[in-house]
């Protein structure tokens, strides 16, 4: 078993994708409960529980720099790692949407301090990338998320009235988006290959199509054309993928596998609100599926992750 002072050395900056993903699905059932009737303490439970996941995981990278200062700036120089300190803000803006319905002032704060630090992080990243240019192995989904994540922001702020604000951030993650998805579909399209461990990172590319549904939704009001243009091109994205299972279900663990679990939540919330918004014969046999398939999917990597800790293989250097 792995001593404690080296499981802290090595502690997974990827970590903070769990509160995105936990927290991505207690939003799904939110919706749920509005749009099928299902349990809302559900979604309630889960947003919580992303927010005491947030608390921990960020406590713990505060033990771990003031203990390992150099293990984390190794991972924030590194090229594929450091995308994941965005996830740290994005985690942070699912919490204050959670906030919002039971302490609004608190949910505001929370947010502004979230999309600070994220603008801050996206600022740092484009810095990086512009003083040391990457080779193309090293452009890979998860910089969407330090980058593209301002593209969430106005589905909390907007409803919080930061309407200005996250019209701002919703164009800085829009334009974002269609600067760098092009060049990441490139690599990955001519190579080289993902290795086998990242490889169920290509999920993230779902999230900013379903991300930017939900706050055009809220930025105007309604799931009117925009939202259900977003919309239709993550549906294309769910399908890909889901053809793509069994390739997904062969690769190892590694916390890459955290690139399902946000997107396919963000995913299932935006179904449901344009389920919502244009309701159909037979639209709870179409929505409940999605919903629980972006359940299980959480709940798989949540178990992996908990036997990978267990063990201490999440633990152990790349």
């Amino acid at each position: 078993m792995m001593e404690a002072p080296a499981r802290l050395r090595h502690l997974p900056l990827p970590l903070f994708a769990v509160p995105m993903g936990v927290g991505g699905l207690g939003l799904a059932w939110r919706e749920g409960a509005r749009v099928l009737a299902a349990p809302a303490l559900a979604g309630e439970a889960l947003l919580a529980l992303a927010g005491l996941f947030w608390l921990l995981i960020t406590a713990l990278h505060g033990w771990r720099l003031v203990r390992h200062p150099q293990a984390l700036a190794a991972d924030l120089r590194h090229p594929v790692r450091a995308a994941f300190a965005g996830a740290l803000t994005v985690g942070l803006m699912i919490v204050s949407g959670g906030l919002a319905p039971h302490a609004p002032g608190l949910a505001a704060g929370v947010w502004l301090l979230a999309v600070a630090v994220h603008l801050l992080i996206a600022g740092w990243t484009i810095r990086g990338l512009l003083l040391a240019p990457r080779e193309a192995a090293a452009l890979t989904p998860p910089l969407l998320i330090p980058l593209v994540g301002n593209v969430l922001a106005p589905a909390f702020g907007a409803r919080m009235g930061f309407e200005a604000l996250s019209w701002m951030f919703f164009g800085l993650g829009a334009l974002l988006w269609a600067l760098l998805q092009p060049l990441l579909l490139a690599r990955v399209v001519t190579g080289p290959p993902l290795p086998a461990p990242l490889r169920p990172a290509l999920v993230i590319f779902l999230a900013p199509p379903a991300a930017a549904a939900l706050s055009l939704s809220a930025l105007t009001g309604g799931f009117g054309p925009g939202p259900l243009a977003c919309l239709g091109l993550a549906v294309l994205f769910a399908g890909v993928f889901l053809s793509m299972l069994r390739e997904f279900a062969a690769a190892p663990f590694a916390m890459s596998w955290w690139g399902w679990t946000f997107p396919s939540a963000a995913f299932a919330a935006a179904s449901l609100q344009a389920g919502a918004a244009h309701p159909f014969p037979g639209m709870a046999l179409l929505l409940w599926p999605v919903l629980l398939a972006a359940s299980a999917i959480v709940g798989i990597v949540c178990w992996a992750t908990a036997r990978a800790a267990l063990s201490g293989a999440l633990f152990r250097p790349e």
